[in-house]
């Protein structure tokens, strides 16, 4: 039973938390405060029971029970280090015997998710530190397998450092900006196959195998950079810069990618004989347990055909061992979660309808279908060989939540989370422990270790005091439901006023993304501007339309060819079914997006049936013969094969058609979605004799979120929402 004290000091925190919430502003829902908490890398250690973990100061490293969290040992320490000048890491990686690590600071961006670091190595056994180049600036580096030499690539060229003679040799020569890029994928590799890393040692230490670009003859993309108020750059105060870069848009010349091996005592090099067309792509190499086995992963250019050869790096030779063809397009993260064994190996393929594991000897053979059933895996966390389990996060209660399970050798699957929510989870060395995330649209993330039972060890972060300030009663929670769209049941949430008042008529907003296997609709926690705005009167909206992920093949690839033709008509249903609540005026009903949630509000005003009065697209695709080659043809194939679909999803086309009042926002330096989308779709508006609202922010990129400026794209959204939705 609780005490007098123990209730009064709970009423008192309930009280604190709603007088909190009452002083909540916007900046708490669009800066970085508005999200949770969560857990620094934890890198699992071989003996399964520990793991390595940045100290919170970030000047050592610390071995950790998983079970305890306690601190078993300190592996590395700044302070005491011999040779060691810095005090403030940014990464690190373990060596295979944990014996070398390799750490690296003063990182400095090149696009989106790369970067430049400056390397070092740590001998843990002489507690001694060295420095990867004396000059530093590094874009990538691994260690070999045995620790003995760490390659890594700077100025487009690959080099390998050994660290027992102190000696660096160049591998590649040839590496030029703009022209050959050795060990480190071009831009349209890093946004669109999440590819950072072509680097691939062998597991005999032997040979080291590497990706090759050849980006010659890619067309040259510019944008300019001036002064600016955020991180301002002073040199272009009078004349702007130019920043320039290789960007194949949809049709155009993609670079010629090669795989190419290096004999460490040799010195020499060999390019892999691989039966890959001209235009083709090779997403991804990695090696299987043995020297003689290069995985090699390549796609043709429409990217519905994929293929895995195993290739000898020291003979050329490559074997074809799994290939599959797709009626629209394959996802590469199944070829991701494929796992290389002595006999067998493992793979996801959406070939049944819905996404599941698959077992295949390592000649490519099928041995069978591991798991079955109308839901998808999401994500696969490896095999346990001593209890013979896979584990995976899936879809089993509904595509509205994610769950974990274990699959034995029978293929039966057990959960071992709950159901509601979502869930996922990283998993120690032996498979003994794994820390689990939670979260729910009422519950902010929670981080938790679990033993392989799925029995809780011990709680890691709560965010209590977050959750003290964002979950109390007057914030307003998602309430998802369902209505039906061209024949198709469709998921979405609502989020209203907390003062909701059936009564009264409210404006709406529908907030969408609408991409090719994205959801928004999700019981996952996530606070930003959507709570905010429901806070100031508006009834805020998402739905998932067809072609959006979770629910299957079909679901998803209706919109193969045809991008903006359905996602346009779902949206539009929502916009129709929520103007028939009694509660909603129908007449103010407003649209959102960023990216292809920009490009689908632009799609779903242009439609014949469109009630919306006000939209706001941010970032936006105006036409897909702008975007880059791999996301584009990967929907849409090339212009030149589907030139009707092109001219249809194109947002340009229908600038004659579109309603209601638009506001468009991008950065001046987007160099994903270029701001060109933007200024040809204003050009097409002009032409028209129509009127749009359009706000910049300089030298800024897709994301615009430095300097707080958010803030700013938030006051503005807003301001223009009022002004239409609200008189």
């Amino acid at each position: 039973m609780r005490t007098y004290k123990q209730l009064l000091v709970a009423a008192l925190m309930l009280l604190a938390s709603a007088l909190g919430a009452e002083a909540l502003t916007m900046k708490d829902f669009v800066l970085s405060q508005s999200i949770a908490g969560g857990v620094g890398e934890m890198i699992p250690a071989n003996d399964g029971n520990n793991y390595y973990e940045l100290s919170d100061d970030c000047s050592r490293i610390v071995k950790r029970s998983y079970r305890t969290g306690e601190d078993v040992a300190v592996v590395f320490n700044s302070a005491t280090a011999r040779d060691c000048k810095v005090d403030y890491w940014e990464g690190f990686e373990m060596s295979d015997d944990e014996m070398w690590i390799l750490l690296w600071t003063n990182k400095e961006k090149i696009y989106r998710h790369s970067f430049k670091a400056d390397y070092y190595v740590y001998e843990v056994r002489h507690n001694k530190l060295t420095k990867l180049s004396e000059a530093g600036g590094e874009e990538i580096a691994t260690m070999s397998p045995d620790a003995r030499m760490v390659a890594f690539v700077k100025d487009n060229n690959v080099y390998v450092r050994k660290m027992e003679y102190g000696t660096v040799v160049a591998v590649t020569t040839d590496g030029k900006r703009n022209e050959i890029i050795n060990g480190v994928p071009d831009w349209v590799y890093q946004e669109e196959f999440g590819l950072l890393n072509g680097l691939a040692w062998s597991p005999d230490c032997l040979t080291l195998s590497f990706l090759r670009w050849d980006e010659r003859e890619v067309p040259m993309y510019g944008l300019n950079i001036y002064e600016g108020a955020c991180n301002q750059q002073t040199q272009y105060a009078l004349y702007p810069g130019r920043f320039e870069y290789k960007y194949p848009v949809a049709g155009e010349k993609n670079a010629a990618v090669s795989v190419v091996s290096y004999d460490v005592d040799n010195r020499t090099l060999k390019t892999m004989k691989l039966p890959i067309d001209a235009d083709g792509y090779i997403p991804r190499i990695k090696y299987a347990t043995t020297s003689d086995r290069l995985m090699v992963t390549t796609l043709n250019r429409n990217q519905n055909h994929l293929q895995i050869f195993a290739v000898n790096p020291r003979s050329t030779v490559a074997k074809l061992i799994y290939k599959e063809k797709s009626e629209s397009w394959i996802n590469l993260d199944y070829a991701d979660a494929a796992v290389w064994g002595e006999n067998t190996f493992t793979i996801l393929s959406d070939k049944s309808g819905f996404t599941h594991l698959y077992q295949y000897s390592n000649s490519g053979a099928l041995i069978k279908q591991i798991t079955k059933g109308n839901w998808n895996i999401t994500d696969y966390y490896g095999y346990d060989p001593v209890l013979k389990v896979h584990y995976i996060q899936t879809t089993q209660a509904g595509p509205l939540n994610r769950v974990l399970a274990k699959v034995d050798a029978k293929g039966i699957v057990t959960k071992i989370s709950g159901d509601a929510g979502t869930y996922s989870a990283q998993f120690s060395k032996n498979y003994t422990y794994y820390l689990q995330k939670f979260s729910d649209v009422k519950t902010p993330p929670r981080y938790a270790i679990y033993n392989n039972r799925g029995k809780k060890v011990r709680n890691v972060e709560m965010n209590s005091e977050y959750a003290g300030k964002y979950t109390a009663g007057n914030i307003p929670v998602k309430e998802f439901f369902t209505f039906e769209s061209d024949g198709n049941v469709l998921n979405g949430y609502m989020i209203k006023p907390v003062n909701f008042d059936a009564g009264k008529k409210y404006p709406v907003i529908l907030s969408q993304y609408s991409g090719p296997g994205s959801q928004k609709v999700l019981n996952s926690w996530k606070m930003e501007w959507e709570q905010y705005f429901a806070m100031q009167g508006y009834i805020i909206v998402s739905v998932d339309g067809r072609g959006t992920g979770g629910r299957g093949k079909k679901f998803e690839s209706v919109v193969y060819m045809q991008l903006g033709k359905y996602e346009s008509i779902d949206q539009c249903a929502a916009a129709d079914y929520m103007a028939s609540q009694p509660w909603v005026d129908a007449k103010r009903i407003g649209i959102w997006g960023w990216s292809y949630g920009g490009y689908e509000t632009l799609m779903a005003m242009s439609q014949k049936n469109s009630r919306f009065a006000a939209g706001v697209a941010i970032a936006p695709v105006t036409d897909w013969r702008y975007y880059d080659t791999i996301y584009a043809e990967r929907f849409m194939r090339t212009p030149q094969e589907n030139n009707d679909g092109y001219l249809a999803g194109s947002p340009i086309q229908k600038v004659g058609d579109l309603k209601g009042r638009l506001l468009i926002m991008s950065g001046t330096a987007d160099d994903n979605v270029h701001i060109a989308n933007t200024l040809q779709y204003q050009a097409e508006i002009t032409e028209h004799n129509k009127v749009i609202d359009m706000m910049l922010f300089t030298n800024m990129n897709h994301s615009i979120n430095y300097c707080d400026t958010r803030y700013a794209l938030y006051l503005k959204v807003l301001d223009f929402f009022d002004l239409h939705l609200k008189r």
